[in-house]
């Protein structure tokens, strides 16, 4: 009896160990099949939780007004910081290699494109984006908030058509007068070429700059 429940016992793990060895063998055939293509997005995606997880690093700054406190990635930049955590999506992503000007905001009262721009080198700093540029726009209620000057010469002049790359062109617009470089037609197209319009608003772009200027409002 006893030798019928040893010969039993062996039998089950002979069995055990031959579909331990048929699971191996068939995970290790399909991964060895696996295109190199999924591998790396696998690996890739593993690495950016990891990073996720544990490469946080904390950012102090003011935006549109409000004292904000974050834990963000230090290669995240300051465009996808406000697009994709702040959900501050007024900022366009253009052609995210500082060519175009869509995603320009201004950084402690300078114009920077936020796409070139890593958020940890805001650290202490006041952002302002376009939601933040209108008189109370910051808290968020459209009821409450007023223009600003440029915002409503954009409209005064027809400066856009399909509006994607207003946002940047008012925040350079600003930006414009505010250096001193907004005295003539020439030079608003000077120094707003880092500002591209696909859709070629510009003629309407610099008569409503021209406008904000000669009208002297405080930009």
């Amino acid at each position: 009896m006893a030798e019928n429940e040893t010969n039993g016992n062996e039998l089950d793990s002979s069995n055990s160990s031959r579909r331990i060895f048929l699971k191996q063998s068939s995970a290790l055939a399909a991964l060895a099949m696996t295109p190199p293509a999924a591998v790396t997005a696998i690996d890739k995606g593993l690495d950016e939780k990891v990073a996720a997880a544990f490469e946080q690093m904390p950012l102090q700054l003011t935006i549109n007004g409000k004292a904000r406190q974050l834990s963000i990635e230090p290669r995240v930049t300051l465009l996808d910081l406000l697009r994709e955590q702040l959900h501050l999506t007024g900022t366009k992503k253009g052609c995210d290699h500082g060519q175009c000007g869509a995603c320009t905001v201004h950084v402690d009262g300078q114009r920077v494109n936020s796409c070139l721009t890593l958020a940890m080198t805001t650290e202490g700093c006041a952002v302002t984006t376009i939601e933040g540029l209108a008189e109370g726009g910051e808290s968020g209620d459209a009821a409450t908030a007023r223009l600003h000057p440029m915002q409503e010469a954009f409209i005064k002049h027809d400066g856009f058509q399909c509006g994607y790359c207003t946002p940047g062109q008012i925040m350079s617009a600003v930006a414009c007068i505010r250096e001193g470089h907004a005295n003539s037609p020439d030079e608003i197209r000077e120094y707003m070429s880092g500002n591209i319009c696909r859709c070629g608003a510009y003629a309407n772009i610099v008569d409503a700059i021209m406008d904000v200027k000669q009208g002297g409002a405080k930009v």
